[in-house]
């Protein structure tokens, strides 16, 4: 968990002796130990817990963790034999989609009728025609 090899945990308890002192390390010595004590009593009274809780009849093996590696499942998985291919039911066909509504489209406007010479202006009513913008002020 910690990957820390021994050598490497000599170090670490000399640095905590130079740095706490050989006058504390008595008292941190005895925190520790009570902690590890309850640390333990903590483990057995979960596991008593359990115990009492679940009953005898479970198979550990089952919730083993180390069961779901997956190069263990794949490699089992390709070790199985293959299940025969079944024959192929018909299926049912599909229901038809559901019809859409036509909506109406609106009634297209009719070009008003012109004459030849272009005087559709005179039939909507004006006395003159409009100005073309390009012959303004000239």
């Amino acid at each position: 968990m910690l990957d820390i090899n021994g050598g490497e945990l000599l170090i670490l308890v000399l640095v905590a002796i130079l740095v706490v002192g050989p006058e504390r390390m008595p008292e941190y010595a005895r925190q520790l130990r009570n902690l590890v004590i309850k640390g333990r009593d903590l483990v057995q009274s979960g596991k008593a817990t359990l115990k009492q809780e679940v009953g005898d009849e479970v198979d550990w093996s089952q919730l083993d963790p180390r069961q779901y590696d997956p190069r263990r499942i794949v490699r089992d998985a390709l070790a199985e034999p293959s299940p025969p291919p079944r024959a192929a039911a018909p299926r049912p066909l599909p229901p038809p989609p559901a019809r859409r509504r036509s909506i109406p489209t609106p009634p297209r406007h009719r070009p008003v009728p012109r004459d030849d010479a272009g005087a559709g202006w005179l039939r909507a009513g004006r006395s003159e025609p409009l100005p073309f913008f390009g012959t303004m002020g000239a």
